[in-house]
C-alpha cells in the first residue's frame, strides 16, 4: 500500500469516526431527557409518555426493511442516508414547537420513521468499506459510544442554563452536521438486503435460534427501555437535569471499554458465561432500583451497564452468527435486533408507562427484574438441554 493510499484510508477512517461521534451525540442529547421533558414539562401522563417513547421501536420493525429495499432499488445508500438524517432532524425541531399530545405522537412517528434508516444504512456503508480495504468496524463504531456519553453530560448541563428545549436544538444541529458529512463518505457501499422475510421462516424453525430471540426480548428489551425511565427515577429522587446527564454519561461511557474487551473475555470464558453474566448484572440492577436507593448508589451502579450492555451486544451478535449459516447471517442479525431493540424495547417501554401511571416508578423496575430473570432462566434451561444432548451424542460416539 503506497503512502497516498494509506493517507486516503486514514482520512476516510477519520470521517467515519467523526460521523459516528456526531450521530450518537445527537441521540445522547435527545432521547435520555425526552421522557423527562414529556412528563415534567409537557405534563403528559405515564401512558402518553410510554406511547410516544415506545413508538420508535415499533416503527423500526416495519420501516427498516423499507429503507433497505429503497437502498437496493436506487443503489444510492449515501443519498438515502442524507434523506433520513434531514427528515429526522426536521422532526426533532418540530418537537419543540407543540405541547399537543396527538401532534407530539405524529411527530414521534415521523421522527422514528426517518431515524430507523440512519444506523442500518450507516453500518452498511461502513461494513462495506472496512471489508473492502481492511479495518476494524468495532474501533470505528466505538466513537458512537463516546459521542453518546459526551452528549448526555453536555446536554444535561445545557438544560440547566438554557431550558430543556435545548435538547431539540442540539439534536437538529448535529444531525445536520452528520448530513453534511455523508458527502465525504465513500461512494462504494453494499446496500442493505431486505431478505428478512425470505430467511425468517427457515431460521425460526431452528429451536436454538428461536429460543435465543425470546431471551433477547426478555433480557435486552428492559435494558433498552430503561433509558426512558432512568431519568424519571433520578428526578423523582431529587436529581437535577445535570445529574441525569451525569448518570447517562457513566452508563454510556462504561460500555466502550467492555466492548473492546469482549472478544478477549469470550475467548477466556465462553459466550454462554458472558451472556449469563450480562443478564445477571442487569437483573440485579433493576432489583436495586426497585428499592429506590440513594442517588449516589444509582450513579455508582450505572457503570454496570458496561457489563450488561457493553458485553451483551458483541457477545450476542457472535452467538447469533455462530448458530446460523453464512448465507443467512444478515437475516439472523436483523431478527435479533428486531427482537431486542424493536419488539422488546417497544413492549418494555409501553408496559413501563402503564405501570408508572398506576403503581409508580418502583413497579417499572420490578417488572424489568422479573422479565430479565425470566430470560435468564430460559437461557439456562436451553443451555442445559443443549449440553445434555451433546453429552448424549458423545457417549454414543464413544460406544
Amino acid at each position: 500500500m503506497n503512502i497516498s493510499t494509506q493517507m486516503e484510508k486514514r482520512n476516510i477512517g477519520n470521517v467515519f469516526r467523526l460521523y459516528y461521534f456526531v450521530v450518537f451525540f445527537g441521540l445522547g442529547a435527545l432521547f435520555p431527557l425526552l421522557g423527562v421533558y414529556l412528563k415534567e414539562y409537557v405534563h403528559l401522563s405515564g401512558v402518553q409518555v410510554g406511547n410516544i417513547m415506545s413508538i420508535g421501536p415499533v416503527i423500526m420493525i416495519f420501516a427498516q426493511p423499507l429503507w433497505g429495499m429503497l437502498c437496493d432499488y436506487t443503489q444510492r445508500p449515501r443519498q438515502i442516508l442524507l434523506l433520513t438524517l434531514l427528515v429526522t432532524a426536521g422532526m426533532a425541531f418540530l418537537y419543540s414547537m407543540t405541547v399537543v399530545y396527538p401532534l407530539l405522537l405524529l411527530i414521534a412517528v415521523l421522527l422514528a420513521f426517518g431515524q430507523s434508516g440512519v444506523i442500518p444504512v450507516s453500518d452498511s456503508i461502513t461494513l462495506s468499506y472496512v471489508q473492502r480495504v481492511g479495518g476494524n468496524y468495532g474501533a470505528i463504531r466505538l466513537y458512537g459510544a463516546l459521542g453518546y456519553a459526551a452528549a448526555v453530560l453536555i446536554s444535561g448541563k445545557a438544560t440547566d442554563y438554557f431550558g430543556v428545549h435545548v435538547i431539540f436544538y442540539i439534536f437538529t444541529f448535529v444531525w445536520i452536521m452528520a448530513a453534511l458529512l455523508t458527502g465525504l463518505l465513500p461512494k462504494q457501499g453494499t446496500p442493505l438486503r431486505a431478505n428478512i422475510i425470505e430467511g425468517a421462516k427457515t431460521l425460526l424453525k431452528k429451536r436454538e435460534f428461536a429460543v435465543f430471540l425470546v431471551c433477547t426480548f426478555l433480557i435486552f428489551g428492559p435494558s433498552q427501555a430503561s433509558n426512558t425511565y432512568l431519568g424519571l427515577l433520578i428526578s423523582e429522587l431529587g436529581g437535577t437535569m445535570t445529574g441525569i446527564g451525569f448518570a447517562f454519561l457513566l452508563a454510556a461511557g462504561s460500555e466502550a471499554p467492555f466492548m473492546r474487551m469482549a472478544a478477549y473475555w469470550i475467548q477466556k470464558a465462553g459466550m454462554n458465561r458472558i451472556l449469563i453474566l450480562a443478564a445477571s448484572v442487569s437483573a440485579l440492577r433493576w432489583l436495586l432500583y426497585f428499592f429506590e436507593p440513594p442517588l449516589a448508589i444509582i450513579y455508582a451502579t450505572t457503570i454496570s451497564q458496561g457489563i450488561s450492555v457493553g458485553l451483551f451486544i458483541p457477545t450476542a451478535l457472535q452467538y447469533v452468527r455462530d448458530m446460523t449459516p453464512p448465507s443467512m447471517q444478515s437475516t439472523a442479525v436483523s431478527l435479533y435486533a428486531t427482537a431486542g431493540g424493536g419488539v422488546g424495547a417497544w413492549f418494555c417501554t409501553f408496559i413501563g408507562g402503564f405501570l408508572l401511571d398506576r403503581f409508580g416508578i418502583q413497579s417499572v423496575y420490578l417488572a424489568y427484574f422479573i422479565l430479565t430473570m425470566g430470560g435468564l432462566l430460559v437461557f439456562l434451561l436451553e443451555a442445559a438441554r443443549t449440553k445434555q444432548i451433546e453429552e448424549g451424542l458423545e457417549r454414543k460416539e464413544s460406544a
